[in-house]
């Protein structure tokens, strides 16, 4: 993923909201929380994005606890079955998890930041092959015109997939495609 400036996946994945425990008073900003206070309290829990919490959070205005989708709990369920965690239902906005959890690694100590990363490495080594698996088996099942349950549960786990894992089933469809017709064509032309 890149992260630049006009990124459309670094934007979105810098939106993804984390939760800030305020280590002080914040004078007239109560509205960040979209409540009617004023200010924002001492020990005060705020939802905000993370191109907002980063401010606050290198001022030392607040901490963040790392949010729920790169919990123990996930870094386990990943550990046991990696495909069949749902990884586009833990963030939201289009499935970026992997870019989520690229953000989160910046604003994280070497320690924390190389735990993520190692269960962003794994889960993505995890689930690379049944990706291009489902997706070649995908495309064999639309040119042939089949479909049924098996092609129900592509579509199940097409689903679940990040956005950088549909960018690849994608191409690993279309090349799976490519393919099958080349072979087809030079077949033909070999009689």
């Amino acid at each position: 993923m890149d992260f630049d400036y006009f990124s459309i996946d670094a934007i979105l994945a810098e939106n993804q909201k984390i939760q800030c425990t305020f280590k002080q008073e914040i004078p007239n900003m109560g509205h960040l929380g979209g409540g009617s206070e004023r200010n924002i309290a001492v020990l005060s829990k705020l939802q905000l994005p993370i191109w907002l919490a980063y401010t606050i959070i290198y001022s030392d205005w607040a901490d963040f606890n790392i949010p729920a989708p790169f919990s123990t709990r996930v870094k386990n369920a990943l550990k046991a079955e990696a495909c069949s965690v749902k990884l586009s239902n833990l963030v939201g906005a289009g499935g970026l998890w992997y870019g989520f959890g690229k953000t989160i690694m910046d604003m994280l100590s070497d320690e924390q930041a190389n735990d993520i990363s190692n269960m962003l490495t794994r889960a993505f080594r995890a689930r690379l092959i049944e990706v291009i698996d489902q997706a070649q088996h995908f495309a064999a099942l639309t040119q042939t015109g089949a479909g049924g349950s098996s092609s129900d549960s592509t579509q199940t786990f097409r689903e679940g997939l990040d956005t950088t894992e549909r960018e690849l089933f994608a191409l690993a469809q279309e090349s799976a495609k490519r393919t099958k017709r080349w072979y087809e064509e030079t077949e033909r032309g070999r009689r």
